[in-house]
């Protein structure tokens, strides 16, 4: 016990207070701290390494991602034998969707432990979901393989990875949609319109046209968003046709 409170009282209480909040996270110890503080670390903050290399969440991002795609790949492959490549493939894709991903990552409040030299309102929404990616990394380099599947399912798969409930989630209704339409050789259009509304920031108009006739309409801060939201009142206008394709 006199070892580990030597510990404790060598690290500075602002390293202390990371450690501890990490730990609760992680669901276990890290070993490595440092590893940590870089996958949290914005590349506004300029830092480099001792090679003079940038520092930042974003190399951490990528072997995350490779860690989390691979975990959920060797599970579904466990989990559903009769699944081929196509369905599992689709189904892997559905639990590390961005928007799944920036889920996780703000339902654990990863975005107050970030470094960075820039507001953190002036993120988009996938900050939250590149800093999990990050943290899966560090896991990674920090413990092993064995420690980032713990933590993967833990996380992710435990709580969330459901095989029925996944086969009939939709991550694009505007993919579902166009897939649809080509399908049944229905003509359809995105038709940017004049937003004239009032907010602050710019914002794009969008109809969705099917065989001419008018099935959803919506706006958003950007075109792909508007297509997507138009896209899914489409959708529910015509899911009952729609499900019997696809479900």
């Amino acid at each position: 016990m006199a070892i580990l409170k030597n510990i404790f009282t060598s690290r500075p209480s602002h390293d202390e207070n990371f450690f501890v909040v990490i730990k609760n996270i992680l669901g276990f110890a890290p070993k490595d701290i440092a590893i940590y503080h870089e996958a949290f670390t914005h590349r506004s903050m300029n830092n480099t390494n001792i090679d003079g290399s940038a520092q930042s969440y974003e190399r951490l991002e990528f072997l995350g991602d490779a860690m989390l795609s691979a975990v959920i790949a060797s599970h579904l492959f466990n989990e559903v034998p009769t699944g081929d490549e196509g369905y599992l493939t689709k189904m892997r894709s559905k639990v590390v969707s961005r928007e799944h991903l920036n889920e996780l990552g703000r339902d654990l409040g990863l975005i107050n432990l970030l470094k960075t030299s820039v507001p953190t309102d002036q993120f988009g929404g996938n900050i939250h979901g590149n800093i999990f990616e990050a943290l899966i990394g560090a896991i990674y380099l920090d413990k092993g393989y064995k420690y980032c599947e713990k933590f993967i399912y833990k996380r992710v798969i435990k709580p969330y990875v459901d095989i029925e409930r996944l086969e009939g989630k939709v991550i694009s209704y505007k993919s579902l949609f166009i897939e649809w339409c080509q399908k049944h050789k229905k003509h359809f259009k995105f038709s940017v319109y004049e937003d004239t509304g009032n907010d602050s920031l710019k914002h794009f108009g969008v109809k969705l046209l099917l065989d001419d006739e008018l099935v959803g309409k919506a706006r958003a801060t950007s075109k792909k968003k508007a297509e997507e939201r138009a896209a899914k009142r489409a959708y529910y206008k015509l899911q009952i046709v729609i499900d019997k394709d696809f479900h």
